[in-house]
């Protein structure tokens, strides 16, 4: 079984930045990209960021210039850097994972439990 634990979310005030961890642990042989989604009150889960194994950065518009996604692959850990925060990126953070877990199966999605994020004066 394979294991994603995010932290770092909370309460923080407009113009303010957050750092999200999650890590991942298990039955792990090879980690494929590792993505941050939001889900907004009444939203559907959005894709954030993604960092691939070969190390291709991507953002949503919304968020470029302002969030930073980067990874220790000795650690098996993404984060999500967060800055100039405002109250329209208020929602749940998922971590998401492509994990091949052993050399004999192929790679299968996986999703942490989620961190409230929350931009309000």
């Amino acid at each position: 079984q394979v294991q994603l634990v995010e932290s770092g979310g909370g309460l923080v005030q407009p113009g303010g930045s957050l750092r999200l961890s999650c890590a991942a642990s298990g039955s792990i042989f090879r980690i494929y990209d590792m993505s941050w989604y939001q889900q907004a009150s009444g939203k559907q889960r959005e894709l954030v960021a993604t960092f691939t194994r070969g190390g291709v950065t991507t953002y949503a518009e919304a968020v470029k210039g302002r969030f930073t996604i980067s990874r220790d692959n000795a650690k098996n850990t993404v984060y999500l850097q967060m800055n100039s925060l405002k109250p329209e990126d208020t929602a749940v953070y998922y971590c998401n994972a492509e994990v091949r877990a052993t050399i004999y199966i192929g790679p299968a999605d996986y999703w942490g439990q989620g961190t409230q994020v929350t931009v309000s004066s």
